[in-house]
Order: C-alpha cells, then structure tokens, then sequence
C-alpha cells in the first residue's frame, strides 16, 4: 500500500470486518510496526482514539484528563482547564467528577476523544469514532473534527456506514484483499453537502412511529428534543428522508443547509405531500 496524508486532510477509511482499518491505524500512530516498508513524517502531537476505550479506574474523568495532559506536556492547571472545556462540550453524563469506572461505553468514548484532544494535534486518528456516542455528541464531534483541519491537522477515521465517510470526509480510501486504493465521491470533489431536516410532532396531537433514522441513507445525526427531531442527512438522500418521516406521521417544520438558516423551498413542496 502507498498512502500519504496531508495537513488539512480529513480521510475516511471505509473496508469490511477484518479487512485491515484498525491495524492500519495503529500503523499510522505508531502503536505497530510494518513488517516491511516505512512510515515517514509522523508528526510529534498525535491524538488517538481507539475503538474501544476500557478505562476502569476509581478517578473521575476529570482527574484522569488532568494527569493525562501534564503527561503531556501541559501545566496542571492548563491540563485540567482544557480537560474542562472538552467534557463540557461533550456533555458527559454525570459531569467532570464522574468515576471513569461508572461510565458507559459512549460515554466512556468522550473521554476518549477528549484525552486526543487535550494538545492540539497535527494529526487525530479515530477508529470507529461515532459507535456508541449519543446524538447529541455526533455534531460534536464532527465540530472537532472539522477545527482540527482548519487548524492545519490531519484526521484519519473509519466508519463502518458510508454516509458518515462520504459526509464529513474529503478523501475516501478503501481496503480490501490487503490493497488499498482510493474511492470515488469526496476524494474527487470535497465533502458532501448536507441539509439539516427538523421534523415535529404534529399539532393534531397523533404520536408518530419510531424510526431507526440511522439505518436510512445519508442519515449522519438524529438528534432528538422533547418534541422535536433534528437530521442531518446528504443532500441527494434528503427526498428518502422526507418521505419516511411523513410515511411515519412527523410533520416537517423545516428544511435548510446547515449554517444559512434559509429554508428549502423545494423541500418545503415535499413537505407538504
């Protein structure tokens, strides 16, 4: 394989059970060792989350992401700022003072990703990043994934649902029979555009029927409120989207591209079938 990664780029790695992703990454953040070949120019801060984050200790999440920054470099009192500001914005259950061997797995993920984070990085390198998070951690972590490259940083994820890699990535690779080779969509164009649906319970008072949201096409985050549901979904699966949600009795308040607050006009024709 011959695979180079750049500041700026966010690549996807996208390959069936076994085919090689997490090893691949391990290879990147020099957790393993190539039998042959060489891995060149990796940088000195690197942030790594694995797909599996067992931490069973008694100290609190704060606690842990303190120490792990004087680790790494940072003074006590800037780690545990940083720790701070990062779980705050992944609104951990239970709060900074959480045991870590209380936590869930997606809950225990954050601390994960927060800990990659702690030193700003010239390159972050997630396996299976979004499994177990809540919704609402999904557009977190899309936003952190997002400053890293603006920041100059690299990101290299795997993801298991191709809507995720086509949406948030700029390049897509997949691996299979050992090989490595670049795919269509992102890689020959720049990231997916994607809508934000808002849809609600209707003013008729019926209860709408439950959806698996994350089975459907394009579907990268369903956040859910009180009475209220927010997708966001690629543009060109945003028709799917519309007519499972009126098929199962939401009604549709809005549909816009993320970051303009202009609606749809097409989709608010939709909305009206």
């Amino acid at each position: 394989m011959d695979l180079e990664v750049s500041g700026g780029d966010v690549l996807a790695l996208v390959g069936s059970n076994g085919s090689g992703k997490s090893t691949l990454l391990r290879l990147l953040v020099g957790l393993s060792q190539p039998t042959s070949g060489r891995v060149r120019g990796r940088p000195r801060h690197i942030g790594w989350v694995p797909d599996r984050f067992t931490a069973h200790e008694r100290v609190s999440a704060l606690s842990y992401l303190t120490h792990m920054g004087r680790i790494r470099g940072l003074s006590g009192p800037a780690a545990r700022a940083r720790a701070g500001r990062l779980l705050d914005r992944l609104a951990l259950v239970g709060g900074r003072n959480a045991a870590l061997r209380t936590l869930s797995k997606g809950n225990a993920q954050k601390v994960a990703l927060a800990q990659a984070l702690l030193v700003e990085p010239a390159l972050l390198v997630l396996d299976e990043p979004w499994s177990g998070l809540d919704a609402s951690a999904h557009g977190v972590l899309a936003e952190f994934i997002a400053e890293v490259s603006a920041a100059g940083g690299a990101v290299v994820f795997t993801d298991h649902r191709e809507a995720i890699a086509e949406t948030h990535a700029t390049g897509v690779h997949a691996i299979s029979d050992g090989r490595v080779s670049p795919r269509g969509g992102p890689s020959q164009g720049g990231q997916v555009t994607e809508v934000e649906l808002v849809l609600t319970v209707p003013v008729t008072g019926a209860v709408p029927l439950e959806v698996n949201w994350y089975a459907l096409p394009g579907v990268t985050d369903a956040s859910r409120g009180e009475n209220a549901i927010v997708l966001r979904v690629a543009r060109e699966h945003s028709d799917t989207a519309l007519l499972t949600a009126l098929q199962h009795h939401w009604s549709v308040e809005s549909l816009t591209r993320p970051g303009t607050g202009h609606a749809s006009r097409s989709g608010a024709r939709r909305a009206a079938l």
